[in-house]
């Protein structure tokens, strides 16, 4: 039996039984591999690094959908950057009041495999009329396109690669420049126990650029280290402060049914371990 090794950190790691290889090829990015174990399901691997599995992608999904679409009220166009497996999409995709979904994926051949060999990831998203996929780097899209959005979703790869642009202060500023009034960005920010200087940079950046700033969390096992970091960059401060109760009104309207995010989770994910507000500068969870 054959084992997959994860390469993220030195001397630190996990590894994965390969019961079945069902995919691996070179892509014109990144080395991406999908396989078959038995207590994860199917796994994809890009560039020596996990990236997502069938058995717990539903918590990573959730909340970087759930938590800016619900805490926003009243998003019509969200912003995917990445999210090639398709897990992101069918997240959105269940909000009826958005009305226009835009998904930029950097490779191509990672939609097309993971529609393949993992279609539960994108569960049909990808034939929702709703949305306009667009192979282009992230970067270059957000600098240069004129639409605007209510809610944009950074599913990036590690900072490394072709993932790196996506953690530097040109991205969060065209970010921000894509936005429309009371917009949100968040973006997938690492375990912040294994990359506390990643989440220390996208604190420097994001301060001074968004009226709010701040981060959220919640435990995605796949993503070893730990609790994983989202960034919350908010136009309008009043998002992170949306009560339980309009919470609990917006989740019930939407007729979502969820396996990780409620409102509650919701509310608590923001508040962080005392390291990683040192680190961020920030005296408290407020």
């Amino acid at each position: 039996m054959r084992e997959y090794l994860e390469t993220l950190y030195e001397g630190y790691g996990q590894r994965f039984s390969v019961d079945q290889l069902l995919h691996e090829v070179r892509t014109e990015h990144q080395h991406l591999v999908i396989f078959e174990n038995a207590r994860m399901g199917r796994v994809m691997a890009l560039d020596g690094v996990i990236q997502t599995t069938e058995a717990d992608e539903f918590i990573y999904h959730e909340m970087l959908t759930h938590v800016p679409i619900l805490a926003h009220g009243a998003a019509k166009r969200v912003l995917i950057i990445g999210g090639g497996d398709g897990g992101m999409l069918r997240e959105v995709s269940k909000h009826a009041s958005v009305e226009h979904i835009t998904m930029v994926e950097i490779d191509g051949t990672v939609v097309d495999m993971c529609k393949e060999f993992l279609p539960r990831h994108s569960n049909g998203a990808f034939d929702d009329a709703r949305l306009n996929l667009v192979i282009d780097d992230g970067m270059r899209f957000v600098a240069t396109t004129q639409d605007k959005f209510d809610v944009i979703i950074s599913d990036s790869t590690d900072p490394i690669g072709p993932g790196e642009v996506l953690f530097s202060e040109n991205f969060y500023q065209a970010c921000h420049r894509c936005l429309n009034p009371g917009g949100v960005l968040v973006t997938q920010n690492g375990t912040p126990f294994m990359q506390l200087d990643t989440v220390r940079n996208t604190a420097g950046r994001m301060n001074g650029l968004f009226a709010d700033w701040h981060f959220y969390q919640a435990a995605v096992p796949t993503y070893i280290g730990g609790s994983m970091t989202f960034a919350w960059g908010a136009t309008d401060p009043a998002l992170r402060r949306v009560s339980l109760e309009t919470l609990r009104q917006r989740f019930a309207a939407s007729g979502i049914a969820t396996r990780y995010y409620n409102p509650e989770i919701h509310l608590g994910a923001f508040a962080l371990p005392q390291y990683v507000l040192q680190a961020i500068g920030k005296p408290g969870n407020d």
